[in-house]
């Protein structure tokens, strides 16, 4: 292959694609990441790592830990999933994207391995970041597990911490029905004598994370027992936190940031006292430039001033419930909500949450797994909530500014991969 867009055509029809064919395309075993690390001569371990899980909140906390880094001086490789606009915003060197040509020369590279044993698009992509990492000459990089954890291709780093955000209902085909089922996937990326963060943790899965930990020598830690929140100033597109021995500014304003920014700001903590030199200067001005440091998008992230337009990524009924917390500390006219799903959410308990006096434009990605918009308004019907249709997401968006008043607000969500279809 020799351009980076035949590179891209062959990744997308050759492996199995999770974004466009959902569990189809998930392996239930480490044997392939294992061979491609093999492959490569492992270079997942030559610069130590910070793994992080959970169900809400991975994304962000991820972005944050990275430019805290960034912001100390240390070469910070990040790997997340799954990307808005562009592949490689998920394999970044302190904020940029792995060049065009490392994609396809890697490509080239791993092509015998890949006709060899056809593993997953994300398995190719682990083993990608890991190879760029390791090429760059890395500090630390911070990896972000795809879709739950122990069976998780990233499950198999031996990081310096474990950090998992919360558990909440997502996945549940491939992860289990019930919260500790869930909790115990996620648990899976504890390792041996190594710290694990837990950012928020309720009682059905406490234990859960207790015993794992305690079975593998792995000091635990629940931040909210060492930090406790105080107080929310809401600034639109900035945000104030306060707690009771340390308050900062973050440019991801949702006011649910709060318990991923404890479970950052403990797990920094636990790296100082490794050694890791990230003093507060670097902890502030960290947290007040994730966007800009990272390219964190699709988080609360404001297009348009008036009406105010923002796009976020929620996509489930914890994310939701994140959602309308942050909605009630802002003031506004009328709502207005352009959404869309895919398939294999549970859609109706995330529907049953949007505020029924808000005007609705349903859309839908253009993938596979996207359920067409006009079965997403028929569920929303069901259940006394009426709006208009729109082939594309943008059509959405002019007709939502024609309706609204300068005061109004506009969002768009429900779908990672509906927000991706937006003309920025």
């Amino acid at each position: 292959m020799s351009t980076y867009q035949d590179t891209l055509d062959y990744l997308y029809a050759k492996l199995p694609m999770y974004n466009r064919i959902g569990a189809a395309a998930i392996k239930n075993n480490l044997d392939n990441t294992l061979a491609i690390c093999e492959y490569l001569g492992n270079p997942e371990k030559k610069y130590p790592s910070i793994h992080i899980a959970g169900t809400n909140g991975k994304g962000s906390s991820s972005h944050m830990l990275a430019s805290i880094f960034q912001a100390a001086g240390y070469k910070t490789g990040l790997y997340t999933s799954p990307h808005l606009y562009d592949f490689r915003e998920r394999i970044k060197v302190n904020g940029q994207m792995c060049p065009e040509r490392f994609v396809t020369e890697f490509t080239n590279k791993v092509k015998p391995i890949i006709e060899k044993i056809e593993p997953s698009f994300f398995e190719i992509t682990v083993g990608m970041a890991f190879e760029y990492f390791a090429q760059e000459q890395c500090d630390i990089a911070i990896i972000e597990t795809g879709l739950g954890g122990r069976l998780d291709s990233t499950n198999v780093i031996q990081p310096i911490l474990s950090l998992i955000t919360n558990i909440g209902w997502d996945h549940m085909a491939l992860l289990g029905n019930t919260l500790p089922a869930i909790a115990t996937e996620k648990a899976g990326i504890i390792k041996k004598y190594t710290p694990i963060v837990i950012s928020e943790v309720i009682d059905e899965t406490k234990s859960v994370f207790e015993q794992t930990a305690s079975k593998l020598d792995a000091p635990i830690y629940f931040a909210e027992d060492f930090l406790q929140f105080k107080s929310f100033t809401n600034h639109w597109t900035t945000a104030h936190f306060e707690y009771d021995q340390i308050s900062v500014d973050c440019d991801l304003p949702g006011k649910y940031q709060y318990k991923n920014i404890r479970g950052v700001l403990q797990s920094i903590h636990l790296l100082k006292s490794m050694g890791w030199k990230l003093d507060e200067a670097s902890i502030q001005k960290g947290l007040t430039q994730i966007k800009s440091s990272t390219g964190l998008m699709g988080r609360w992230e404001c297009l348009q001033e008036s009406p105010k337009l923002f796009i976020d990524v929620a996509h489930n009924e914890h994310g939701m419930h994140a959602l309308l917390e942050q909605l009630a500390t802002l003031e506004y006219q009328q709502l207005h909500i352009i959404t869309g799903m895919v398939k294999d959410k549970d859609v109706d308990a995330v529907l049953g949450l949007l505020p029924k006096d808000a005007q609705f434009y349903f859309s839908n990605a253009h993938i596979p797994r996207a359920m067409p918009a006009i079965e997403v308004a028929a569920k929303a019907k069901a259940i006394g909530i009426s709006g208009s249709v729109f082939e594309n997401v943008n059509e959405a968006i002019i007709a939502a500014n024609k309706n609204a008043h300068p005061n109004d607000l506009i969002i768009v969500m429900g779908s990672i991969f509906l927000v991706a279809e937006v003309n920025r």
